[in-house]
């Protein structure tokens, strides 16, 4: 069983504590974390883009001039494709661009990039998180002492004032631990999270 530094929100460490093998010490499958980006960068995509084909363009029903004897190459519509105002050849239309994954896959993911972060030394455990009220200035020293410059912060709940205070500071994001993905702990250098955070993460991914 691993073990890391705790620490409090003045940055002191007050001790230690042991995360599970079976989430935070696994053998890291590169594979299953890629196919997890993939997902998530594919799930964000509106796939609304569309344009006209020849069809769907308003007008171009008369032939623009004769077939023979103009000299001009033959034309039979002006919403050709070759045509200004005209269609487009293979236009692009509304599709869903959604993957999905089994659990085991997502759940083998996410296991394996708090492994990483564990192995990286970029995991840091919080003996608690709270603020009295929304004071993005207290937040802001909270991550000096940390010495966070771009991190993910997962809170137990949904603590209104850390994510209020948290919010309009650059490159910090705050999470609930059933709303963390691979792709958001990959994209922060230090993954932060309370004890009480730890203690549910290996209660729901166990």
């Amino acid at each position: 069983m691993a073990s890391v530094s705790v620490f409090n929100m003045s940055g002191e460490q007050v001790g230690e504590i042991g995360l599970s093998d079976g989430i935070f010490g696994i053998e890291v499958n590169e594979h299953a974390v890629h196919m997890a980006v993939i997902q998530y960068l594919a799930n964000q995509r509106q796939g609304t883009k569309s344009a006209k084909t020849r069809a769907e363009v308003r007008g171009g029903g008369k032939k623009p001039w004769r077939q023979k004897g103009t000299g001009r190459a033959r034309q039979g519509s002006t919403r050709s494709p070759q045509w200004t105002g005209g269609g487009v050849v293979f236009a692009p239309k509304p599709r869903d661009f959604s993957m999905r994954l089994n659990k085991k896959l997502k759940r083998l993911a996410l296991k394996s990039v708090l492994t990483s972060r564990v192995l990286e030394k970029k995991l840091i455990v919080l003996d608690e998180l709270s603020l009295a009220e929304i004071r993005t200035k207290e937040m802001k020293k909270i991550c000096d002492n940390l010495k966070l410059t771009k991190a993910l912060i997962v809170i137990k709940g949904s603590d209104r004032n850390i994510i209020l205070s948290a919010r309009n500071i650059p490159n910090i994001k705050t999470a609930a631990v059933n709303t963390i993905n691979v792709y958001d702990i990959l994209k922060y250098e230090t993954f932060v999270v309370t004890r009480d955070a730890v203690s549910q993460i290996q209660e729901v991914y166990a």
